[in-house]
């Protein structure tokens, strides 16, 4: 069967013969909530049943946000996020974990089109996509959860490091500052930085190149290029995943720094564009 079209609360799907795009739209910033996590779920479930599907790409209906951050909420209620496991992931992993692995490890080729601000879970979710392009100088990534008393529990720290290597992703996880797309090139974190008018066409060429490959072309490309990663793509999700319970869910203390972010702009639009000044600001 086909990846639907429709149905969707936090997104959309359009398809293009072998391609599909997956637009992102869960105003007012992208949050990777209940429902953006919902149907993504769905989205990979119906994906990796599509045989004629060859390529995803995943961009956003809002150009000042690819996807702000995980949902908030969830520090306050843990439950909700637990709710997303829905037994089909690997139960060693937390649902977040087990959806974008699910994600990176589609037959499909996976291409994230970056713009505007992507931290913590949107970020995590474009660095599971096997490339990432970005509007130059409209696109800023960021890992901020340390700020928040946790670090990256989505596959952050062991994406981050078979991207860029470990010092820089120490940098990113415990810095926890915004970065630029010049500097996120320049690292590894995304494949290119392209001129915002020129991003979408090259971006669709692209695709469409993938997509008029000869059947299992692609694939079997993929597996063999993650064959040269001789511990695997990714070794210690399952370790990730133990670490982070250690800090989530998290002391009463660090759910009262939520509080007043939340109080303070998190998750509106004024308060995500600048979040790290927000964090400065609560000290």
């Amino acid at each position: 069967m086909p990846l639907p079209e429709t149905g969707y609360t936090a997104l959309h799907v359009r398809r293009n013969g072998a391609v599909a795009t997956v637009t992102l739209d869960n105003p007012p910033v992208n949050i990777l909530n209940t429902a953006m996590a919902a149907d993504l779920i769905r989205v990979v479930r119906e994906a990796k049943a599509d045989k004629s599907l060859r390529v995803i790409i995943v961009e956003s209906a809002n150009p000042e946000f690819f996807s702000a951050h995980a949902d908030a909420n969830w520090m306050f209620d843990p439950s909700e996020l637990m709710a997303l496991a829905d037994g089909e992931g690997d139960p060693a992993l937390n649902p977040l974990q087990q959806l974008h692995e699910r994600f990176r490890t589609l037959p499909q080729v996976t291409i994230a089109k970056l713009r505007g601000r992507l931290r913590g879970g949107g970020s995590e979710l474009a660095m599971a996509a096997d490339m990432r392009f970005a509007a130059r100088g409209q696109t800023w990534l960021a890992q901020p959860e340390t700020r928040m008393g946790i670090f990256p529990g989505g596959g952050g720290t062991q994406y981050l490091t078979r991207l860029l290597g470990r010092a820089r992703a120490l940098e990113i996880v415990l810095g926890a500052e915004l970065y630029d797309s010049e500097l996120a090139e320049r690292y590894g974190w995304i494949n290119r930085a392209i001129e915002p008018e020129e991003l979408d066409a090259f971006v669709e060429r692209l695709a469409s190149r993938i997509a008029a490959l000869p059947p299992g072309v692609a694939e079997a490309a993929t597996q063999a290029i993650d064959a040269a990663e001789a511990s695997g793509p990714v070794p210690n999700l399952a370790e990730e995943a133990q670490s982070h319970a250690r800090v989530y869910p998290a002391p009463q203390s660090v759910v009262d720094l939520m509080h007043q972010a939340i109080a303070a702009g998190l998750q509106t639009r004024d308060g995500e564009i600048d979040l790290e000044g927000m964090y400065d600001r609560l000290g």
